[in-house]
């Protein structure tokens, strides 16, 4: 990779110019459109070299011959490969070649050395749009390389490895031109044509009296001049490319440290954070060719998931499974209006200062081999809500849990099984478009919620540093709700995997408990494209009685028309399915008595009853997406404030100016906090205990010991630390 000069796009690979006219210099893919890209006002005539200095931001094609993978019958065949405005197109090598240009205007540059293109303008063999494309290099040969696009997969070779070099780069140079707002910061090159004219020089000049020679002469020294600081823009411009390039495989090389410090807290994280890139990723080993085409996680922002699923609302009372279902669904959401109601916001305070964009890549390219863990990221990436609220956000659908507790009570064990499954995925609702990553909290940070309209009281607590640990309690109607999590995540680049480690219980009053885990969150394009992130895994809901659920959240494929699917089903004690649940954990799901599993979506099911829907989006989600429900977390309704504990997240500085608007204070508090934090290891060490939660000796959860609400009633919060104020070390 070092040894590659600098990033013009000749480099030795044999250019080609063909110039024919270039008054439609227009935006072409390869090459960013410059300042100039349009005639010069004036009528000239300009030398050739001016000419081809001007024409040089035109579009540069890139053609040649690559190595097609067929099928097993045909094995390898060669194409001529053409790359142009954004467009790969290939077709079969004809014998009558010419090396007349393939492309109109601007110039041809052609990779490796053989030429073999059909010139005539007939239609392709195929074509590939890179707008809706990735694109990964094989790791097992230097000189292969794959194409995924939303209908097909190219497998391609090239004759040596530097030309494999050449096309990847010509593939992200083509592509990049779909989001120059993403390279450094947000501006880069503005698409728009920029004319310069020299008709104020002219009339100055003929003021003067000065002939008509020695104007043109001046006019053509304007001009170049203008060309050629257009060339170097745009050379510099592709060196900027060409540094995404190399510094992608810095990252690529084992940097699989688990990120905690900075890591992305529990399972919520996701898009819409710089413009589309490359969706250039390389994944590990590569499985891809053992299985010749399996699946690979690229996707881009529902680029081609067009197909919206129109779920037809099934006629409840032919399809309650047993009496008295809709008794329950419409009792348990009813119930709540006789409660105290808490006014609560519908919206975050307007933003005191305006802020600035930055980019994550401008801070984590100078961390490149260091350890993430140590990078302090700007409040520009964080959402107003700490780990510990976000813990909270995953009871949004607690009703749910109350209607399996109402189920049960009437004796009906398997919809109570059902609605703990739809809670279980219910948790995962709002992690979709979520571009921002939530605060770490400080070692001992608690957080509460009493939600009286709902009918639940929740608590968290950080309960350690090292390794990030968070433990929470939470009291319904019929239930109790605990658990604790740990994530252990790996870094690889343009991607992070978080494994949540720990185990989730709902327990009845009646007795019954239900217990599972979280599944694997990947959160993909960190560096490059528009964040987003998928859940993927197995999750098993084992239950202390008759029913046991299993529930498999699919992998996120490139060619995936269905993403975010979850189906499974529930079985008694002796391996009998008594019910099959199927959905999306970003949309709703159903259950049936039919088998879901050849199914793609519930409309398709006769018969299928819903469970869970989604709440409707907020109608002001500001740049964090939030939901309704997550506007409410950190908000001090009246009189909250004198009852808090010290360390409760709302009382969190850098949090609550982020929450302002106040970016310049939100930055220089985090920073305070954030070596402050670095002291909490310390504290661990010479062993500080949590205030709220105890380790239980036998399985080694944290189990809520009791205790914060009533001291919350005295008002004497002697024993907490004032873990946000002012850090003397005595």
């Amino acid at each position: 990779m070092s040894s590659r000069g600098g990033g013009g796009s000749g480099r030795g690979y044999g250019i080609h110019h063909h110039h024919h006219h270039h008054s439609a210099l227009c935006c072409l893919s390869a090459a960013p459109p410059m300042p100039g890209d349009a005639t010069p006002t004036m009528p000239l005539t300009p030398d050739p070299a001016a000419a081809a200095a001007a024409a040089s931001g035109a579009a540069v094609a890139v053609e040649g011959v690559l190595q097609k993978w067929t099928n097993y019958g045909r094995g390898w065949r060669e194409r001529w490969f053409t790359l142009h405005d954004g467009v790969l197109s290939y077709s079969k090598i004809r014998d009558d070649a010419g090396a007349a240009a393939a492309v109109e205007d601007g110039e041809v540059r052609l990779i490796g050395s053989r030429i073999g293109g059909s010139r005539r303008r007939e239609k392709p063999a195929g074509v590939v749009s890179l707008k809706v494309s990735a694109f990964r290099e094989s790791k097992s040969d230097d000189r292969r390389f794959y194409i995924f696009s939303p209908t097909k997969t190219l497998h391609l070779k090239t004759d040596s490895k530097d030309d494999r070099v050449a096309w990847i780069e010509a593939l992200i140079l083509a592509r990049s031109v779909y989001s120059l707002g993403s390279l450094s910061g947000r501006v880069t090159f503005v698409q728009c044509d920029v004319s310069i004219s020299t008709a104020r020089l002219r009339d100055r000049m003929h003021q003067e009296g000065l002939n008509e020679n020695l104007i043109q002469d001046c006019e053509q020294i304007v001009l170049s001049e203008f060309s050629s600081y257009r060339k170097q823009l745009k050379r510099r411009y592709e060196d900027y490319l060409s540094l995404f390039g190399s510094c992608r495989h810095h990252f690529e090389e084992g940097k699989d440290g688990s990120i905690t410090q900075g890591a992305w807290t529990r399972n919520e994280f996701s898009s819409s954070r710089h413009g589309n890139f490359s969706e250039y990723s390389t994944t590990e080993s590569d499985e891809f060719e053992k299985q010749d085409g399996g699946e690979l996680t690229c996707e881009e922002d529902s680029t081609f998931f067009d197909s919206v699923d129109y779920f037809i609302e099934p006629d409840n009372k032919s399809l309650t499974m047993l009496s008295g279902q809709e008794v329950v669904d419409n009792q348990t959401q009813d119930s709540s209006n006789n409660l105290p109601q808490i006014r609560r916001r519908t919206r975050l305070p307007e933003p005191t200062e305006k802020e600035k964009g930055i980019s994550l890549w401008s801070i984590i390219k100078d961390s490149v081999g260091k350890d993430l863990t140590r990078v302090c990221l700007p409040v520009y990436f964080n959402e107003p809500l700490s780990s510990l609220q976000k813990c909270f956000e995953d009871l949004e659908y607690s009703y749910l849990l109350d209607q399996a507790y109402q189920y049960g009570k009437m004796g009906n064990s398997l919809m109570r099984i059902l609605k703990v499954a739809a809670f279980a995925v219910s948790g995962y609702a709002s992690s979709v478009a979520r571009p921002c990553k939530p605060f770490n909290p400080l070692l001992g940070e608690t957080y509460e919620a009493d939600y009286p309209d709902r009918g639940v009281r929740f608590f968290a607590e950080k309960v350690s540093h090292h390794p990030m640990l968070i433990a929470c309690h939470c009291e319904g109607k019929g239930w109790k709700f605990w658990g604790d999590s740990n994530l252990k995540s790996k870094f690889w680049g343009q991607s992070i995997q978080v494994e949540p480690v720990g185990i989730l219980t709902v327990e009845f009053d009646d007795g019954e408990i239900f217990q599972w885990n979280k599944v694997t969150t990947t959160i993909h394009n960190l560096i490059l494209g528009k964040l987003y992130c998928s859940h993927h895994g197995l999750m098993h809901i084992k239950g202390n009685r008759q029913y046991s659920c299993k529930l498999k959240f699919k992998e996120p494929s490139l060619l995936d028309r269905n993403p975010h699917l979850v189906q499974g089903f529930v079985e008694d004690n002796d391996g009998n399915k008594a019910s099959f649940l199927i959905g999306k954990w970003d949309e709703s799901m159903y259950y049936s008595n039919s088998d879901t599993f050849k199914v793609r979506s519930a409309d398709q099911l006769k018969g299928a009853s819903l469970l869970w829907e989604k709440n409707k989006p907020a109608p002001n989600p500001t740049r964090y997406n939030l939901s309704s429900f997550a506007i409410t977390l950190n908000e001090l309704t009246p009189g909250l404030q004198e009852k808090l504990p010290p360390t409760d997240s709302r009382l969190r500085p850098d949090q609550r100016h982020l929450e302002n608007g106040e970016y310049e204070k939100a930055n220089a508090e985090k920073l305070r906090l954030e070596r402050r934090q670095r002291m909490s290891t310390k504290l661990q060490d010479n062993g500080w205990k949590p205030q709220w939660f105890e380790q239980d000796t036998k399985d080694g959860t944290y189990r809520y010991k009791g205790g914060y609400w009533e001291t919350r009633e005295k008002g004497r919060w002697d024993g907490c630390l004032d873990i946000f104020g002012e850090f003397n070390e005595t």
